[in-house]
């Protein structure tokens, strides 16, 4: 009896881990590079722009369950997630599946929108840089995220100031005073574009996706405004998962706190941090690459991005980082190739897979790979 029974168990067991859905969740910065406000949507609405259909088809190639798009100019006098649908991904590209995404969430983002102050601190005011988000008009540089499963509820925090963050690195000039006035700090927003929680629903199991874009660690003086920005940046979804680190979070609805204890997530994005190279502050991909809230057992990698850093060479060949897991193709006289892009896992999730979209000479896709000089990252996860 005892032997039976024990059978049985095993069996359920089988049974369920055969039946857990298996869910794909990717991030790629696509790179749209467009100057001008519009541009975006006219190019969806035309149906025929060659990048955008590049992008369909990396996406009909990996067909990910949940996609955060960074990079994609928020519009919202254009409904960009239904042309993007309607005019690319539903047509077959270049011989693949269409694929359809039913739910989808965008808003508002810091970039482009004026701050009426001179954050950059080149005497003048109204500038790019001057913006919340270094932008040349609002939603430049925005989010899309598209989702095979319903979206059930979403936090956005654009508007949390970084002063509000407990020994936040405020930047300084080389003689230790503050590079921001007092008014200015207090004022000034961490997310350079925004950072986003958004729940959907798998099969009735909640799963969270924290969104983010941070900005890039570089174009900035010794002060590296930038540089502590993306730190803390990084930091605040490494506080927002961590139970009361995230005490003093506070939404753009006025709502407190972080994540809930036990709740399953995954961070994405282009982080604009590499573990051991390039220019972000020491350890800033290390807030949450060390956490013991993440799982990061599969370390996604290509073929294609080894490849590349040996043939291309210059700053690859000083680089410490394994350059299979690049997943930017940077100048590689300045830059070299960089890990930059993230699919993380909470530490209770069961990763099943993980990779880069970034096919090696020869491979299928190749040349396909180039339309952004980042790469689509996936993590599997079983739910």
């Amino acid at each position: 009896m005892f032997r039976l029974a024990v059978v049985l168990i095993a069996l359920l067991l089988t049974s369920s881990c055969e039946s857990a859905a298996t869910v794909r969740v990717a991030t790629f910065n696509i790179a749209m590079g467009l100057k001008s406000e519009g541009q975006l949507g006219q190019a969806l609405k035309d149906g025929r722009a060659e990048k955008l259909q590049q992008i369909a088809e990396i996406l009909q190639r990996v067909r990910p369950d949940i996609v955060l798009l960074n990079e994609f100019d928020y519009d919202p006098s254009v409904d960009a997630p239904a042309f993007l649908n309607e005019h690319y991904l539903a047509q077959g590209q270049n011989g693949q599946a269409a694929i359809n995404y039913p739910y989808h969430f965008r808003a508002p983002v810091n970039t482009g929108v004026d701050s009426g102050r001179d954050l950059d601190g080149d005497g003048e005011t109204g500038g790019p840089g001057d913006s919340w988000g270094f932008g040349h008009f609002p939603g430049q540089y925005g989010m899309l995220v598209l989702s095979r499963y319903p979206l059930k509820s979403s936090r956005s925090f654009r508007e949390f100031r970084w002063a509000n963050m407990p020994a936040a690195l405020r930047p300084t000039l080389t003689d230790g005073s503050d590079f921001y006035s007092e008014e200015t700090w207090e004022l000034l927003r961490l997310s350079s574009k925004s950072h986003w929680d958004l729940q959907f629903e798998i099969d009735g199991k909640p799963l969270h996706l924290l969104a983010h874009h941070p900005t890039p660690p570089v174009f900035d003086g010794p002060e590296d405004r930038n540089g502590r920005r993306n730190f803390d940046e990084i930091r605040f979804w490494r506080d927002y998962v961590h139970g009361d680190d995230g005490y003093y979070i506070i939404d753009d609805q006025g709502q407190p706190g972080g994540l809930a204890e036990g709740a399953s997530f995954i961070i994405a994005g282009d982080f604009n941090a590499d573990p051991m190279d390039g220019d972000a502050v020491d350890n800033a991909i290390g807030q949450l690459l060390q956490s013991p809230r993440i799982n990061t057992h599969c370390t996604p990698v290509s073929s294609g991005a080894a490849e590349t850093a040996r043939s291309q060479g210059g700053l690859n060949d000083t680089h410490k980082g394994d350059p299979a897991a690049d997943t930017a193709d940077f100048n590689d006289e300045y830059t070299g190739n960089l890990r930059l892009d993230y699919v993380l896992p909470s530490s209770d999730l069961v990763v099943s897979g993980c990779g880069v979209f970034w096919p090696a000479a020869g491979q299928a896709g190749h040349a396909l790979a180039q339309v952004s000089d980042h790469r689509l990252v996936w993590v599997d996860i079983k739910r």
